[in-house]
């Protein structure tokens, strides 16, 4: 058995805050790059075994290369996934591609993520994110960096 998930990790610029004179308009600059990454995560609860698949979208021709993916670290052997029900997973013909390669779909309760043991991982990755002190923060960021490109801003 696998608990899987999905996550999706975006680059935008930093348009949420910035100050100028009053009166004066702020200049914000843009990278003009809004990247988009999803994870699609599966772990063992029983090994710590974890495979990741990092894809442009959480359609469900993403999820499907995700199922082959898994299919392909674990032949001939049975396989069940826990998951939530997101639309990609619970897609017609991700469920027809599930039973072709011998996938039993399980799934949690609605509106009951918090279930998923992948789900842990997030809440740990944001304990970790806020547990820095400002300067490593500033440091993870870039923004400590010579190229930093608003270093003159900051």
């Amino acid at each position: 058995m696998l608990f899987v998930d999905a996550t999706t990790l975006r680059l935008f610029p930093p348009l949420r805050c910035a100050w100028a004179f009053r009166g004066q308009q702020a200049e914000v600059r843009v990278s003009g790059r809004n990247a988009k990454r999803v994870l699609f995560g599966a772990i063992n609860p029983r090994t710590g075994h974890r495979l990741v698949v990092a894809r442009r979208s959480m359609r469900q021709a993403d999820f499907q290369a995700f199922l082959r993916h898994l299919r392909g670290h674990y032949p001939g052997r049975p396989l069940w996934l826990l998951l939530d029900r997101a639309p990609c997973h619970e897609a017609l013909k991700s469920r027809q591609l599930a039973a072709r390669l011998g996938i039993e779909l399980l799934w949690l309760p609605k509106q009951c993520s918090e279930l998923n043991a992948v789900d842990q991982g997030a809440d740990y990755a944001e304990r970790w994110f806020l547990g820095l002190t400002p300067r490593q923060a500033l440091r993870k960021a870039g923004a400590l960096s010579h190229a930093f490109w608003l270093k003159e801003f900051v």
